[in-house]
């Protein structure tokens, strides 16, 4: 049985003050007692003293409460050595095409730094046993020959080429890191003050309604400018039906907003459903198109530059985009289209987004802090401060003038929607990120899902700046606005970030312990990767938690996205890899019922259109349910050799560290050596099918 990761069980969601507590004693001398822990005192009045037997029975249940936390840590490490046992040693569970080993450099790095700590474990335990000395100062070439001296010989040996040729160009490596640590700490920092500024000075972007007022009285929709709706999509059976509900519903005047729905599908079966789909909202007076390309190229870049380029494009002002699983609310357009009046150099505003799933399991809580503090800090403090942020990809509106000027959708990258950012921002057009208006969508529940979304989120800047750098450079905008989007947009947000977390933390690190004349300051592996959590924590702060959690589990997609990033700065061919992230779906069946509630009509003949339509929503919920058994596959899980391999070298160094009594340096390269094994096992998210 996988073990179960998600702390909610045991940790309350409530406030843990004046928590009423009953205890009930064996011994009938005694009577019930109801204590307020965990208060600092017990005594009701001043005149009264404190009662020895409730201090007793206090401290019991503080006992009691210690112990159910060390049984639950200790059922958590019982079921990750079952997981271990039935998913290496008996391989029950595991999905065969996975089993083979991965040939990436990167993979066989790791694994000889794993021999190497492997075998440099067993040289210290052995010389440990014989009483040998790790410091070098007390370490002397023996006098007598022998199997011991000559032993003796080689550690000494050791010791002089570690301490004199290894170790001063690690902890050069290592200072280097630090710096490139504290500096994007800095930044951290630097965005946290100005959401506060923000928040403290309540600075938010003010739309003007009056941009949608007509003077013609008889036709007053036609102050609405015109708007293109596109949803592109691809095999997305789970989410395409709300994704299309959630659109026909947005609150705009019909004969001023077109819905294009740009199916990439290669599943026939699934092509027919969208068809459908499309055709019953055409029928309801839906002005919707569905567009399906024959020469699938370029992926979504292509498929919205194949959109763009159709004729009655040229009657429209501005082109709205949502992923197939994002579902704006009706007034979406009415709080986003009037932002363009107050600014005509405004090309894109962009909303915020919000999780249907965010409370699913412990994957998509991380994740949901992750992305909680991209919105809250800093995406708004960079829409407010310089008006450039990278663009998300979906949930934001472009004036489609800005986007031709720019030069449209390229097929370059697998970051088109950063891609435009950047060369509109070039071009001078400026962003608005908007808050507070929400557009619900999904995350990924699966790791694998997950994974391939960050690779893909890390490989793409590294392509785009090798291939826009001389750009900004001939660029006309200010020479600070250049410098903010090489050095702080790319290269220390998207390039420094995953290099020296990964290097730091999972090779220099556990490398520090088999050379301990290179150092760590306890403060870069405690104290400021502790701070940093917590200041990401901030925006969502009932994830606080998880605090625990979430820095382990940033440290252990490092490897992930180093890899990503060397892949797309050094142009290897999974850089150029499109997964379309995996959908489950889970809200559509609550969208088909909320819509069927919405399609009643307030008049006379309430009870019979609500019966009507009723019986309608039950027989589309049946049908659903009817389809969901065709579509369940058998699920497995997956083995991530890296996480795995790296779990391995992290336990290694660990145990190394013991020898030398590294209390902090051994706790930490214990729980990250777990956090990168349970990642590895495929314990996290749901399982793959």
């Amino acid at each position: 049985m996988a073990p179960n990761f998600d702390f909610v069980d045991w940790w309350s969601k409530e406030a843990h003050k004046g928590t009423p507590v009953v205890v009930k004693l064996e011994n009938p001398n005694w009577s019930m007692l109801e204590l307020e822990s965990p208060n600092p005192g017990f005594a009701a009045d001043k005149g009264r003293g404190k009662n020895a037997k409730q201090m007793t029975w206090v401290l019991l249940l503080k006992a009691h409460r210690a112990a159910g936390c060390i049984a639950w840590m200790a059922h958590g490490m019982w079921a990750l050595l079952a997981a271990i046992k039935k998913r290496l040693i008996l391989e029950q569970g595991v999905e065969a095409s996975l089993e083979k080993p991965q040939k990436g450099k990167l993979f066989k790095f790791i694994r000889g730094f794993l021999m190497f700590a492997l075998f440099m474990l067993c040289v210290e335990v052995a010389a440990y046993m014989m009483g040998w000395h790790f410091n070098r100062p007390h370490l002397h070439m023996p006098t007598t020959f022998g199997l011991q001296s000559l032993l003796h010989s080689f550690y000494v040996s050791w010791v002089y080429v570690r301490a004199n040729h290894i170790a001063p160009p690690l902890q050069f490596l290592a200072d280097s890191c630090i710096i490139l640590f504290l500096i994007q700490s800095a930044d951290r920092i630097i965005l946290c003050l100005g959401c506060l500024w923000i928040k403290f000075k309540k600075i938010k972007p003010q739309a003007n309604m009056q941009f949608l007022e007509s003077d013609d009285l008889e036709q007053p929709g036609n102050g609405y400018p015109m708007v293109l709706v596109q949803i592109p999509m691809c095999n997305e059976r789970e989410v395409y039906e709300q994704s299309i509900s959630a659109v026909c519903q947005l609150d705009w005047p019909r004969h001023r907003m077109m819905v294009q729905v740009l199916d990439d599908s290669d599943d026939v079966d699934i092509q027919s459903l969208i068809k459908a789909e499309v055709l019953k909202w055409h029928q309801k007076g839906t002005n919707i198109v569905y567009r399906h390309r024959v020469i699938r190229t370029g992926y979504k870049a292509g498929n919205l530059k194949s959109a763009m380029s159709c004729e009655y494009v040229k009657e429209y002002e501005f082109v709205a985009i949502f992923d197939a699983d994002f579902q704006p609310k009706a007034d979406f357009l009415k709080r986003t289209i009037p932002h363009f009046k107050e600014d005509p150099q405004l090309a894109l505003v962009q909303a915020r987004w919000a999780f249907v799933n965010k409370e699913e399991n412990l994957l998509t809580r991380l994740q949901n802090m992750n992305l909680s503090f991209h919105f809250e800090v800093e995406q708004q403090v960079n829409g407010v401060f310089l008006n450039f942020f990278g663009f998300n990809g979906t949930a934001g509106v472009w004036k489609i003038k800005a986007l031709e000027e720019s030069g449209g959708w390229l097929e370059r990258t697998t970051v088109e929607d950063m891609d435009i950012a950047v060369r509109a921002h070039l071009h001078g057009w400026k962003f608005i990120f908007l808050n507070d208006v929400e557009c619900l969508c999904e995350l990924p529940e699966s790791y694998e899902a997950y994974r391939k979304q960050q690779h893909r989120w890390h490989s793409g800047p590294m392509q785009l700046f090798r291939l826009c750098f001389m750009d900004i450079l001939r660029s006309k905008i200010s020479w600070w606005k250049k410098s903010n989007l090489i050095f702080l947009f790319f290269l220390l947000r998207k390039l420094i970030l995953p290099f020296y977390s990964f290097t730091l933390f999972c090779i220099i690190l556990p490398m520090t312990m088999f050379v301990p004349e290179s150092h760590l300051p306890v403060w870069v592996i405690c104290y400021i990767p502790a701070t940093m959590s917590f200041l990401n924590v901030l925006p969502a702060p009932k994830s606080f938690p998880f605090l625990v959690p979430y820095l382990l589990f940033e440290n252990t997609m490092s490897v992930t996205k180093f890899n990503a990033m060397i892949s797309g700065l050094l142009q290897f061919g999974s850089a150029y890899e499109w997964v379309v992230t995996k959908k489950s779906g889970r809200a559509s069946e609550a969208d088909l019922l909320a819509f069927v509630e919405k399609e009643l009509q307030p008049s006379s003949q309430l009870s019979r259109h609500h019966r009507v339509a009723s019986e309608s929503g039950i027989e589309a919920l049946s049908k659903l349910q009817e389809q969901k058994p065709k579509s369940i596959k058998k699920k497995a899980n997956r083995l991530y050799r890296k996480e795995l391999t790296l779990a391995f070298l992290l336990l290694t160094a660990a145990a190394r560290s013991l020898l030398s009594a590294q209390g902090v340096h051994f706790y930490f390269l214990l729980f990250q050596g777990i956090s990168f094994l349970v990642i590895g096992l495929d314990l996290i998210g749901e399982q793959i099918s």
